[in-house]
């Protein structure tokens, strides 16, 4: 087991951050990003109270190491579920986000958190257990997957950053 931390720094309130997490608009962006072949996205529920995000997606299998390719293929189908509570009075929210990798013994549980840092500013953190059951490439796998979540944070750092640029933030009541 792997334990991965990926804090991605927002440069607008928890409030704003929070209804950017949940517009599909964005969720589609950063999954397009993040080299989908194909993808899916649902997301379930309002910004204003809880909301659910669940996506699909096809990636080539390209960063996985050559020995253990043959368990996965040429492609990699990721799904993701990040169930998010309702907001704090302060725009801060707290949720579980589960990764598997479909036709893999691969799976990250653990939990995420929107907690405003500041009037502009705001902080994403993914904190989670990262486990791949396969005899004697465990730890291998464990790695290249750590590895695949943290460049697709990456990505998704780099899609907020954008979206924010774009849209500035939410109007406050």
């Amino acid at each position: 087991m792997l334990h991965l931390s990926v804090t991605l720094d927002l440069a607008t309130d928890a409030t704003s951050a929070g209804h950017m997490l949940a517009d599909p608009r964005y969720v589609e962006q950063k999954v397009v990003a993040s080299g989908a072949i194909e993808h899916q996205v649902d997301v379930t529920g309002t910004a204003d109270e809880a909301f659910t995000v669940a996506t699909r997606r096809a990636l080539p299998s390209d960063q996985i190491p050559a020995q253990v390719r043959g368990f996965v293929g040429n492609r990699i189908d990721v799904r993701l579920v990040e169930a998010w509570e309702a907001p704090q009075p302060d725009g801060g929210r707290a949720g579980t986000v589960v990764v598997e990798i479909a036709g893999a013994p691969v799976r990250l549980t653990g939990r995420c958190s929107l907690q405003p840092v500041g009037p502009a500013a705001s902080r994403l953190v993914y904190d989670g257990d990262l486990q791949a059951q396969i005899p004697l490439f465990g730890s291998a796998v464990e790695e290249a997957a750590a590895r695949a979540i943290r460049g697709a944070l990456g990505v998704e750092q780099q899609v907020a950053e954008r979206w924010i640029a774009d849209h500035g933030r939410a109007e406050q009541p």
